[in-house]
């Protein structure tokens, strides 16, 4: 009996034993693709352009195969910071003064709560100097983890669990987790410019108002209406100037850091969109820089 060789499926008078890598169909020269091992068919091919695009988003990155993951572990890290703080106990404050942040350095408190902020004075009476951003640098980010009272990481994480997910999924996991951490760090660099030396900052709100400023930006982006973003942002802006004890530069500074980053991701033209993460790197450097020379300052 004759070897009689199959058909190209799309010439059906040409011979071949070619066949697709991926459906198996036979395939002819003129349609053979070349793939990363043997050939494929022009219809596999096409449908392998689809799949990818489907993973792409639009300012680059792939799409989150669960969005939520990363506000979940951010939210967990918030969590067990604030579990540790609390068996420490309300009375030894040492683990919050290490994380918090705080622009000048300080002596030791005493037991009548005072401190000296001359560190010749506080040395001579052999008691420790530090506890600023100075002497604690890690406080920079640490502080942006930080709560002592149960409401503040109950607010902050609530709203971090209803827009982190969303903006993950528009963003993708990179980005958005740049963004978050661009906000934290712009945040604390306000703080440092903007607060009385010697005043303890702690919590996420200005991630979580980089977040919002995220939003803000992806409603202007896709022509949404952006009058219901703008309206929580003023409440929740005036709040931080009416309340007492609401760390205002921390906010401002997170909303105009976390907005920058989200600018630079969605509103760069499409072929300046490959220098997003240089732009981004070159931004967290100069708020990082910034807090920095202000510590140095006031050490």
């Amino acid at each position: 009996m004759d070897d009689v060789a199959p058909t190209c499926y799309r010439h059906p008078g040409v011979e071949t034993r070619i066949t697709c890598q991926r459906c198996e169909r036979p395939i002819c020269p003129e349609c053979m693709v070349p793939g990363a091992v043997g050939f494929q068919c022009p219809e596999c091919v096409s449908r392998g352009h689809k799949e990818t695009r489907q993973l792409s988003l639009p300012y680059g990155g792939e799409r989150s195969t669960n969005p939520k993951l990363t506000t979940l572990v951010l939210i967990g890290i918030n969590a067990a910071i604030f579990v540790l703080i609390q068996l420490a106990g309300a009375s030894n404050r040492a683990l919050t003064n290490t994380l918090a942040l705080m622009p000048a350095n300080r002596c030791q408190i005493m037991a009548d709560g005072t401190f000296f902020t001359n560190q010749q004075a506080c040395e001579t009476l052999g008691m420790t100097w530090g506890y600023g951003l100075a002497s604690e640098p890690w406080q920079l980010i640490t502080s942006g983890f930080t709560h002592v009272e149960a409401m503040h990481i109950l607010f902050n994480m609530a709203v971090l669990y209803m827009l982190g997910p969303n903006l993950e999924a528009i963003l993708g996991r990179a980005r958005f987790l740049a963004v978050y951490l661009i906000a934290l760090i712009g945040g604390s660099a306000s703080v440092m410019l903007f607060t009385e030396p010697w005043t303890q900052t702690l919590g996420a709100s200005g991630a979580i108002y980089g977040i919002l400023g995220a939003y803000l930006i992806a409603a202007i982006k896709h022509r949404g209406d952006p009058r219901t973003i703008l309206m929580w942002l003023t409440i929740n802006i005036a709040f931080s100037f009416i309340f007492a004890n609401v760390s205002w530069q921390g906010h401002i500074g997170g909303l105009v850091a976390g907005t920058a980053a989200t600018a630079i991701i969605m509103l760069l033209p499409k072929e300046w969109r490959r220098y997003q993460w240089l732009l981004l790197g070159l931004l967290a450097v100069a708020l990082v820089a910034v807090a920095f020379v202000r510590a140095a300052a006031l050490a």
